[in-house]
């Protein structure tokens, strides 16, 4: 499998463990019973709980668009060294970026969320 795909994978694999993250949390707030419910009245999470979703739905919105640059490098021909760079980068930055944004560091939540979009911005490149 190419190494952009790779990283695709690996990609939504920290997307399923990130899900788990928030919805372990969530539960520790509210309750099994809440969160099988119909979710209408769910009070908003905050602290380690709020940070798992909003690090998860952050995830969820780069890897669409990573996704889609990556699969249409594959489909035209143009995945190279600089795609598989740019897709490494956007891996290792969403890796860092769960790790920061959970333990609520501000900044530098930021920067690894830069890494990753350069990461997109790379692979993206190649298909202009």
């Amino acid at each position: 499998m190419p190494h952009d795909l790779q990283m695709l994978v690996w990609s939504a694999a920290l997307a399923i463990v990130q899900m788990f993250i928030a919805v372990f949390a969530c539960m520790a707030v509210v309750g099994l019973p809440s969160l099988a419910g119909n979710r209408d009245n769910l009070p908003p999470m905050g602290g380690f709980a709020g940070r798992a979703c909003r690090a998860y739905s952050n995830m969820l919105e780069g890897l669409a668009i990573f996704a889609i640059v990556v699969i249409v490098a594959q489909i035209t021909g143009r995945a190279n060294a600089t795609t598989a760079l740019g897709a490494t980068l956007f891996f290792w930055g969403r890796v860092a970026h769960a790790i920061v944004y959970l333990a609520g560091i501000p900044w530098v939540r930021t920067a690894v969320w830069a890494v990753s979009l350069a990461g997109i911005v790379m692979v993206g490149s190649q298909l202009l």
